[in-house]
C-alpha cells in the first residue's frame, strides 16, 4: 500500500481510538466505525433509495457491489468497511443499496427486480447529488449492472472498473465456461432453503468459512440485505441475464480486474470481457476469493487508484445503447379508403395523441412520425415493451389494431434523428410482426430478465440487409401488465 493512503488509514484510526474513548476495541476495527457515513434516502416515483457517501475526492466513484448488501452492516466488519474507505481516499464514494435490498424500500409485491429498476435507482441518486458525470465500480452482478448502464447514459460515465464480474452466467454454446442448467437449478434450490445461513461463503472468501464468528455476522449481514424470496428472484435474474452484446457500445476507459482462482465467476469469464469491451485494460491477480473484501484487497484497490487518477479526459460522444420501438397500423390503406379522407385524418390525429401520451407515460422519446407509424427509443427495454402494450390497448377502443416492433443496440444520435445498424434491424423485425403482436429481438428477451415479461417463440428468420439469422420473440400479451 503507499505511504500516503497507510498514514491516511493510520490517522482515521488514532481519531476514532481518541473520540471513542474505548481501548477495548482493536484500532482498526475503532477506525473503520468511526467513519460510517449517514444514510440518505432519494425518491424515485413513490419509493426511497438508501445511498451514502465517504470522502471529498475530486472524482465520483458510484461502487455497486454484489447485490447482497446492507449500508449499515456493511461498516461493521472491517474486511467490508476497507474497501469503500481505501477508495474514499481518492474520490467521493457514493454507494445505495437498490429498491428491494437492504435500506432502500421494496418492489411491489408483484414485482421483480431488473437491470432497469436498478439504473433508474443510481440515476435518482446522482441526481439528488447533483454529479453529472462519475467513474462507476462494479463487483459481480454490480458489473453488469455498470456496463448496461455505461452503454445507456455514456455522457454521465467517465470511466468503468469491473472487479470478479460477467457479462452471462449461464452456459451457453459460444459461451461455454458459464454454469450449467444443473448447476444453475442447485443453486436456486440452495438460495431457496439456505438463505440467512452463509450457503456460499466457502466461494466468497474461502479463508474466511472457517471462522465460526465472522460466519454467523454474515448470516446476519445475508438476511438484512435482502429477504429470502428478493434473493431467489435477484438470482433468477442473474442466471438469466446477457449483457454481451452491450460490450461494443462501451465508449469510456474501461478496467477490467479478475482473481484467477475466483471460484464463483471462474476468470475465463474475465478474460472474455477484457477481450471483447473496446480498448479494455484486462489484469488477471493471484487469488481464490470472489468477493471484494476478501483476500488481498491492496492489490485490488492499487490497480483501481492508478487507472482513475490517470485515465484520460472522455470526449463528449453521440453514441448511446438504446432500445427502438417501431408501430404501425395494420389495415391502414384499406381503412383509410373506408372512412374517406377527412374521418381517416381525424383518426390519425387521435392516433398520435393516444401514442404520445403513453411514450410520455413510459419515458420514451419520439425520433419520428412516418404515415402512420411511430419510431422512439427508450433507455430501458421493459418499459419499451410495457409502452408498446399499452398503445395497442389504447387505440383498441377506436378500431385501430398495430403491429409493433423492438430492438435493443447502439445509436447513433443525429439532428435529424437516429442512425445505425440497430435501426435497420429494428425495421426488419417490424417487418415480421403479425397484427396486433409485439415482435421483440433476442438481445431485448436477454435485457429484461427478471422483469416477470413472457415470450414465446417466433423462429429463427433472415432479416433483410442484415447478416446471420436472428432469434425472434413475440411478447406474451396476456401476461403482460402495463403500469408504468
Amino acid at each position: 500500500m503507499p505511504d500516503h493512503l497507510r498514514k491516511h488509514e493510520l490517522y482515521l484510526i488514532r481519531r476514532a481510538k481518541a473520540r471513542a474513548g474505548d481501548q477495548s476495541l482493536s484500532g482498526q476495527a475503532v477506525g473503520w466505525l468511526r467513519v460510517q457515513p449517514e444514510v440518505q434516502y432519494a425518491r424515485i416515483e413513490s419509493a426511497a433509495v438508501a445511498y451514502h457517501v465517504v470522502g471529498e475526492g475530486p472524482l465520483d466513484l458510484v461502487f455497486l457491489p454484489e447485490w447482497v448488501n446492507n449500508l449499515e452492516m456493511q461498516w461493521q466488519d472491517p474486511r467490508l468497511a476497507r474497501f469503500p474507505t481505501r477508495l474514499a481516499s481518492f474520490s467521493r464514494v457514493v454507494m445505495l443499496n437498490m429498491r428491494g435490498i437492504g435500506l432502500s424500500d421494496p418492489l411491489p409485491h408483484d414485482d421483480s427486480p431488473t437491470i432497469e429498476h436498478w439504473m433508474d435507482d443510481i440515476t435518482a441518486v446522482l441526481d439528488v447529488l447533483g454529479s453529472t458525470r462519475a467513474a462507476l465500480l462494479g463487483t459481480g452482478i454490480g458489473g453488469s449492472l455498470a456496463l448496461v448502464f455505461a452503454a445507456t447514459y455514456p455522457e454521465r460515465v467517465a470511466a468503468l472498473v469491473l472487479v470478479n464480474a460477467t457479462a452471462r452466467s449461464s452456459a451457453a454454446p459460444d459461451y461455454p465456461f458459464g454454469i450449467d442448467a444443473a448447476w444453475r437449478e442447485h443453486t436456486q434450490e440452495q438460495m431457496a432453503r439456505s438463505w440467512g445461513r452463509t450457503p456460499i461463503l466457502e466461494l466468497l472468501a474461502p479463508e474466511m468459512a472457517g471462522d465460526a464468528r465472522f460466519r454467523e455476522w454474515y448470516s446476519r449481514f445475508e438476511r438484512y440485505g435482502a429477504s429470502p424470496g428478493m434473493a431467489l428472484e435477484v438470482l433468477r435474474m442473474i442466471h438469466d441475464l446477457d449483457v454481451r452484446h452491450v460490450l461494443p457500445a462501451i465508449q469510456c476507459p474501461v478496467l477490467v480486474v479478475h482473481r484467477s482462482g475466483d471460484p464463483m465467476v471462474q476468470v475465463e469469464h474475465g478474460r472474455y470481457l477484457g477481450e471483447h469491451l473496446p480498448g479494455a485494460r484486462y489484469v488477471e491477480l493471484p487469488g481464490e476469493g470472489h468477493a471484494y473484501w476478501s483476500g488481498d484487497q491492496d492489490r485490488i484497490i492499487d490497480e483501481i487508484q492508478e487507472f482513475l487518477t490517470g485515465a484520460p479526459a472522455v470526449a463528449a460522444t453521440d453514441r448511446v445503447l438504446a432500445t427502438i420501438l417501431f408501430t404501425d397500423i395494420v389495415g391502414s390503406t384499406d381503412l383509410a379508403a373506408r372512412l374517406g379522407d377527412v374521418r381517416w385524418a381525424e383518426l390519425l390525429d387521435e392516433h398520435r395523441v393516444l401514442v404520445r401520451r403513453e411514450l410520455d407515460r413510459f419515458r420514451g422519446r419520439e425520433v419520428d412520425t412516418v404515415g402512420d407509424g411511430f419510431v422512439a427509443t427508450f433507455d430501458g427495454p421493459a418499459r419499451a415493451i410495457r409502452c408498446a402494450a399499452a398503445i395497442r390497448d389504447a387505440l383498441r377502443p377506436m378500431g385501430l389494431q398495430i403491429r409493433a416492433a423492438l430492438h435493443t443496440g447502439e445509436i447513433e444520435l443525429r439532428a435529424e434523428g437516429i442512425a445505425g445498424i440497430a435501426v435497420h434491424i429494428g425495421a426488419r423485425v417490424e417487418a415480421q410482426a403479425e397484427p396486433g403482436e409485439i415482435l421483440v429481438s433476442r438481445t431485448v428477451v436477454d435485457l429484461v430478465a427478471g422483469s416477470g415479461i413472457g415470450f414465446v417463440e417466433r423462429g429463427s428468420h433472415q432479416l433483410k440487409g442484415v447478416p446471420g439469422r436472428w432469434k425472434l420473440f413475440g411478447v406474451d400479451l396476456p401476461r403482460l401488465e402495463t403500469t408504468a
